[in-house]
Order: structure tokens, then C-alpha cells, then sequence
């Protein structure tokens, strides 16, 4: 099985470490930003799997930084988390295309489930985005030449 690459953003700095040792901990390979701006930084820069992103942050708040990632990289899985989480924040999460939400303090397996069940939410659509570009090669060998979309 391949290493989950996770994102952890909060401006939190003790709660972003003691979840970053965690979750490495368990063998995920995890980058941190304290901010939105190093957050859409770090995703336009590594692989990232699965976002874990605080929905209040100063400057770029978490819903501006979802939108954004699911902009540029849709297949990006975010999972929202908040100390004081809300049902509209929650429910606009959602609509914007977070994959899930949890409250801070996390219950690490929670958690860990959550980030499994992105990860693998993720690799299905890959998945079949490949065979569908495999099929469109095969009906149409001279396709292998046509400009990625």
C-alpha cells in the first residue's frame, strides 16, 4: 500500500505538532502549514493526498483555502476540522467539496478512518480517470498524441 501524503493546516501551533508526530507516527508522510497562504503553497508544491484543514485561521481562512485547492486539484481530498465548529460551516465545507468534518479535540482513530477513507476516495477516481484514458487510447491508438486536457 502507498504512503498517504497528508496536509495538516492550522494556526495552532502545539495542536498542529502534536498531530503531525501522530499521524507520522503511523506511517503517513505528513507536511504542516500554520496558515491558508502556506497551505495552498504547499499544495500547489508536494503530492498531497488528503488536506486537514482548520476552518478558522487568520488571513486565508479554511473555506477560501478548500475552494482554492479544489479549484487547482480537485482530487485533493479535505477533511475540515474546528474547535468551534457550526452547522453552516460544516454544511458550506460540504458544499464546496469537503470529503468530511471533524472537531477539535480529534479522537485520532476517527481520524485516521476519515483520512483511510479520503485517501481511498481519491485513488478510486484516479483510478478511473486512468481507464477511461486507457479505453479512449485503445478505441483511438493515434490519441496517445492528443494534449492532456
Amino acid at each position: 500500500m502507498a504512503t498517504i501524503h497528508v496536509l495538516l493546516v492550522d494556526d495552532e501551533a502545539e495542536f498542529l505538532e502534536y498531530l503531525k508526530s501522530r499521524l507520522e507516527s503511523r506511517g503517513l508522510t505528513v507536511f504542516s502549514a500554520a496558515s491558508g497562504l502556506d497551505a495552498l503553497r504547499t499544495v500547489d508544491q508536494q503530492r498531497i493526498d488528503v488536506v486537514v484543514l482548520d476552518v478558522r485561521m487568520p488571513g486565508i481562512g479554511g473555506l477560501e483555502v478548500l475552494r482554492k485547492t479544489k479549484q487547482k486539484h480537485p482530487l485533493v481530498e479535505v477533511i475540515m476540522l474546528s474547535g468551534n465548529a457550526t452547522v453552516e460551516s460544516a454544511i458550506d465545507g460540504l458544499k464546496l467539496g469537503a470529503f468530511d468534518y471533524v472537531t477539535k479535540p480529534c479522537d485520532m482513530s476517527d481520524l485516521l478512518e476519515k483520512i483511510n477513507a479520503a485517501y481511498a476516495r481519491k485513488e478510486t477516481a484516479e483510478e478511473k480517470i486512468r481507464l477511461a484514458r486507457l479505453d479512449r487510447i485503445v478505441r483511438h491508438p493515434m490519441a496517445v498524441f492528443d494534449k492532456e486536457e
